[in-house]
């Protein structure tokens, strides 16, 4: 194996720096690094060395990196989902909690009347103001049944609350994990009906860019309460603020704060803090981190955003090489065709392809020519080469 330098650009846990073999070594220099660390840290303005191969995100949302530039420049990127998901379901039920129970303004009530030698007594009558309702018996709405999603409606369940889910992408792990006490909706729509709670569990891109917008929440029952642990971006925040003005929506709870957010009177919004506990940071960093090493050492690609998922093990052959290209027809059989013509012979092949790049993994029986990458990067359409063995 080679040896690798690698640069975070955030602290990362040093469980998970610790993960790596012999032979990595973090450094300060970026310019030296085949491989990125980051947690929060804004990358779209960096500007990436040629030797960068992959960029591992100790966290599930990728806003912060420039996606599109990476896939040109043959860059995997990699996230961490489910690492933090527990952590994630803590805080969601912890919102409910919140929301249902006037918890924060009973608390700032005693903080307030903390010199009233008489407050035992005088608590009994304030106590009304702060009056709510029991999760039990209420229905919880989820969009998004995947790590975290499955994590809360299965909590919800065991505190004796209603779920109703809709994912039209739900993976086969997520069922498997599923409760089946939670009730399967067909459409959002029907989720949007029924939901006393509406929580929001999907990445923040174009597709889901204020999927929660006035006419979503004229769909909802009068009173509803609306918890954001995506991203604020998923939330129509004009449109929130009118239903909490209207009474449409009786709370919003988010982990964004904005200048928007914070100015909403019955908004409760914390401060980003879905993953902030020591286990979701741990759990974050070794992952990014094996992620990472397995892509540098060995080629496989798993829970990238830019890149199709590749698994070849260990190369057990002469050598290995790692071809990131768009996917375009005749791609594989020029590839393939190249090998033959060098008199090269494949013993393995695996190629898959995500929107509009793909990737394709080989393994060779034989040492390749030095000039191998370069004679592969003259094919239209080949991105990135990279000798992963030999």
């Amino acid at each position: 194996m080679k040896d690798r330098k690698i640069y975070c650009f955030n602290n990362i846990a040093r469980v998970g720096t610790d993960h790596f073999r012999a032979g990595y070594e973090l450094t300060e220099d970026i310019n030296e690094a085949a491989g990125v660390l980051v947690r929060s840290a804004k990358l779209h303005d960096i500007e990436f060395p040629e030797g960068l191969r992959a960029i591992a995100r100790a966290g599930s949302g990728v806003d912060n990196i420039p996606i599109d530039r990476c896939s040109e420049a043959g860059i995997v990127v990699f996230n961490t989902p489910g690492a933090n998901a527990n952590s994630v379901k803590e805080l969601v039920l912890c919102g409910m909690l919140l929301a249902a129970r006037d918890i924060t303004g009973g608390m700032q009530w005693v903080k307030d009347n903390a010199a009233d030698e008489n407050i035992a007594k005088n608590a009994e009558s304030a106590k009304k103001a702060f009056s709510g309702h029991e999760l039990e018996n209420k229905t919880l709405g989820i969009i998004g049944l995947g790590a975290i999603g499955v994590l809360v409606a299965n909590a919800a369940v065991s505190l004796g609350m209603k779920v109703y889910g809709y994912d039209p992408y739900m993976s086969v792990e997520s069922a498997w994990h599923l409760s089946p006490l939670v009730i399967h909706a067909a459409s959002a729509e029907e989720v949007y009906a029924v939901s006393d709670f509406l929580t929001v569990h999907v990445h923040a891109n174009d597709s889901t860019r204020h999927m929660i917008n006035a006419e979503a929440i004229a769909r909802m029952k009068d009173g509803v309460v609306l918890l954001n642990y995506a991203r604020d971006a998923v939330y129509d925040e004009e449109a929130v603020a009118a239903a909490l003005e209207s009474g449409k929506a009786a709370r919003y709870v988010t982990d964004f704060a904005n200048p928007m957010t914070v100015k909403m009177s019955k908004a409760i919004v914390t401060p980003h803090l879905g993953a902030c506990t020591e286990e979701a940071e741990d759990n974050c960093a070794v992952m990014a981190v094996n992620e990472l090493q397995d892509y540098l050492d060995n080629g496989n690609i798993k829970h990238s955003v830019n890149f199709p998922d590749v698994n070849a093990g260990v190369c057990g052959t002469a050598a290995r090489v790692a071809i990131l290209h768009r996917n375009i027809p005749n791609m594989l059989s020029q590839i393939t065709t190249f090998f033959g013509a060098q008199g090269l012979n494949i013993d393995y092949l695996a190629n898959k392809a995500r929107g509009g790049f793909a990737y394709t993994l080989i393994d060779l029986d034989q040492q390749m020519p030095f000039d191998t990458v370069q004679k592969l990067l003259e094919i239209d359409g080949v991105v990135r080469v990279r000798r992963v063995k030999n």
